[in-house]
Formats: C-alpha cells, sequence, structure tokens
C-alpha cells in the first residue's frame, strides 16, 4: 500500500493547499492512506472541531500534532472521543485523548498510527523511548503497517528513535522544525525514515510566518505578531510504499507540490 504523509499544515494557505493537491495526488500516485500533522492549521497554532473536519473532507485519514496540540480549548472534547486524532503519546497520564490508534484504509488494511513529541529543546514530558514501547504492545495483533510522527526540534532524537524502531514499525516521519530534510531511507530492518516531512503553507515566508515580523522580532527583540504568510503555496510530505503483509518498506520518496493559481 501507499501512504502519504503530509507535513505541518499550516494555516487557511496550508488547509487550501490539502484540499486542491491531495485528492489529485492520491489519483496520480495511487495512494491508499493519508496522515497529516495538523497543530498549526487554525491561523498558525492548534487545530479545531470544524478544521480537523475540512481536512477529513480533503481525503486526510489520520490527523497527528505537537506542542501546539492544546491551543484551541475547543479542541479537548473532540479529541477525547475521535480516535482520527492523535496528541503526542508521551504526554502525561490524565491528557485527553490518545496517542495511537489503527484506522482501516478504504481498502481494508488496518494502519496503526502513532504520534510521539520529543524532549530536546522541547517540553519536559515521558520518555519518548520508552512510551513508544507501550503504544506498539496495544497496537500489537491490530495492524502490521505502523507508522510513527515524531514531533520533535533535534535530527539526533528523531535519528535515534528511527534506529530505535527500526524493524519494528513500517515507517518513522519527523515533524516540527517545517524544513523537509534530505535523509529519506530505508533502514537496515526495513523501516522507511525522514528526519523531517517539512511544511504545508505559504513558503514566501519564515516557516510559514510574515517575513516582516520575524525580522523585527530578531532584530529589535521586541513582541511582535507573526500572521500567517499568503504567498508561495506548497504542499510537502513523503509517499511511503509499505508491504501489508509484512509491515516493511519498499520505498519512501519526499513530495513536493506547488499551490497552481
Amino acid at each position: 500500500m501507499r501512504i502519504l504523509f503530509i507535513g505541518d499544515i499550516v494555516g487557511e494557505p496550508g488547509r487550501r493547499a490539502v484540499a486542491d493537491i491531495v485528492p489529485k495526488l492520491m489519483k496520480r500516485e495511487e495512494i491508499d492512506f493519508v496522515i497529516a500533522n495538523g497543530e498549526n492549521a487554525a491561523g498558525g497554532s492548534g487545530i479545531t472541531p470544524a478544521l480537523c473536519d475540512e481536512l477529513y473532507e480533503s481525503e486526510v485519514d489520520v490527523i497527528t500534532t505537537g506542542d501546539h496540540v492544546w491551543k484551541r480549548k475547543e479542541l479537548l472534547d473532540r479529541i477525547a472521543s475521535d480516535s482520527r486524532i492523535l496528541r503526542p503519546a508521551n504526554y502525561p497520564r490524565g491528557a485527553p485523548g490518545s496517542g495511537s490508534t489503527v484506522v482501516e484504509s478504504a481498502s481494508g488494511v488496518s494502519v496503526g498510527v502513532v504520534n510521539l513529541i520529543g524532549r530536546v529543546f522541547m517540553q519536559a514530558v515521558e520518555c519518548p523511548f520508552r512510551v513508544v514501547k507501550e503504544e506498539l504492545a496495544r497496537l500489537e495483533n491490530k495492524a502490521r503497517v505502523i507508522v510513527v510522527d515524531v514531533h520533535a526540534e533535534a535530527t539526533s532524537e528523531k535519528i535515534a528513535l528511527g534506529w530505535y524502531l527500526d524493524g519494528k514499525v513500517s515507517a518513522i516521519v519527523g515533524t516540527h522544525t517545517h524544513v523537509q530534510t534530505a535523509d529519506e531511507k530505508i533502514l537496515p530492518g526495513g523501516t522507511a525514515f525522514i528526519a523531517d516531512a517539512g511544511m504545508t503553507g505559504p513558503f514566501d515566508s519564515v516557516i510559514g510566518r510574515a517575513k516582516e515580523a520575524v525580522l523585527t522580532r530578531f532584530i529589535t527583540q521586541m513582541p511582535t505578531k507573526f500572521d500567517i504568510a499568503d504567498g508561495d503555496i506548497q504542499l510537502h510530505g513523503v509517499i511511503i510504499d509499505i508491504d501489508e503483509k509484512t509491515g516493511r518498506a519498499n520505498s519512501i520518496k519526499r513530495v513536493q507540490e506547488k499551490l497552481k493559481g
């Protein structure tokens, strides 16, 4: 089967790219299942129930998140009841929602998805290495195809998790930095890996935000409102081909698609 993983969706421009590009990509690339990191879909920070529904209408099957998942309080009830929206599994016990799920593709293949968050240069949370073992134990015998979103700042932490999980999952895809890396590979145990899938949104920007405001902040160190940019809109991500019988990845390739018009 072929899975499309979409890098961090930023604001309305990112959602527009998903709505326009994903259906075309699915047809052209024969995509069976779509995972998207949506934690920045609402104005660049957080996601709302209505925007989750909008992404579902754009063919997204599972929405992963990260450190901005709690920015919109209206998500709290929805994430507790909707198994297709994930929050990082290594948040403390008692946080609403789940860090892993199993969703059936249109062709009837069970796909497991796990969401983790890193600790290096980020929040003090539970150990992702320990927690992911618990999540995989929950998915045992439920899905051979398993994709892990590692939402983390440090490439070293993502790479370490890649080696740690090689042969145990189908793919490990990094998110959070909004900059796509060029290190996609199949690890020796059959696990696809990339340190960061990139961003889906406006690239005439600084990681999705209007350039002028970001420059003002860097130069003056004064508080500045960061508005979402709206130029050169692109969808970045990866397409992973996986043997659904064994769960091993056959290939991983980067995607960079521009929104036309």
